[in-house]
């Protein structure tokens, strides 16, 4: 059996834009690719709302523990051997109160992946690594969006470029998520369920070329 991690937010969560609930397995992008891939894989979910690359949110109390490089080494070892790690994370640090430019919030995404390449833990049977940058704000995002974010859109349509190259520099797999998928209109931010459906097929059809 071939395990695959999945490392995300809340579009990995499966944050519903319509009402904030969470969508059952079957909808989920990571719910649609353990069906597509099927009993030879077990796909396994790390999504969390509001998680970063690496900064933690004030303000929240116990929940501001957001940084996913504060746990990822942890999970890394909790659910190892992997044959794959999947990566998804960045629209959060677009956040107003962190103040940070794509390029930061790459190198964030890059230290991610170093942590997986440097985990002495998976050094004897070292995992893939799949880097994805995130889809694109809506412009037309909600209020509540609007006074946590601002207007994201430009500095969103910046990922993919700032991401492969991360990716070239480390030798790990690459793929831009706003090709194929986008954000709930008027909502801006998540995706429907449709839009899960579909991002879990093209990520089937990506893997089965990667894991040979």
């Amino acid at each position: 059996m071939k395990t695959i991690l999945c490392f995300g937010d809340s579009n990995t969560w499966g944050y519903s834009p319509k009402d904030g609930s969470r969508f059952p397995p079957n909808i989920r992008w990571t719910g649609t690719l353990q069906s597509l891939l099927g009993a030879d894989y077990n796909i396994i979910e790390e999504g969390l709302n509001g998680r970063t690359t690496f900064i933690n949110e004030k303000g929240r109390g116990a929940r501001a523990f957001r940084s996913g490089s504060d746990l990822f080494p942890t999970i890394l070892e909790s659910h190892r051997p992997l044959n794959l790690v999947i990566i998804m994370l960045g629209s959060n640090d677009l956040k107003l109160e962190y103040n940070l430019s794509v390029e930061e919030i790459a190198k964030g995404a890059k230290a991610l992946c170093k942590q997986v390449i440097d985990s002495e833990y998976l050094v004897e049977n070292p995992p893939l690594i799949l880097l994805i940058s995130p889809t694109h704000f809506n412009s037309e995002i909600i209020e509540h969006g609007i006074e946590i974010f601002g207007d994201p859109s430009e500095k969103s349509r910046q990922f993919a470029k700032h991401y492969q190259k991360v990716a070239e520099e480390l030798g790990i797999y690459f793929l831009d998520a706003a090709k194929y998928v986008v954000p709930s209109e008027g909502e801006g931010i998540h995706w429907d369920a449709d839009q899960h459906i579909k991002f879990g097929k093209v990520l089937a059809q990506k893997i089965a070329k990667i894991l040979l």
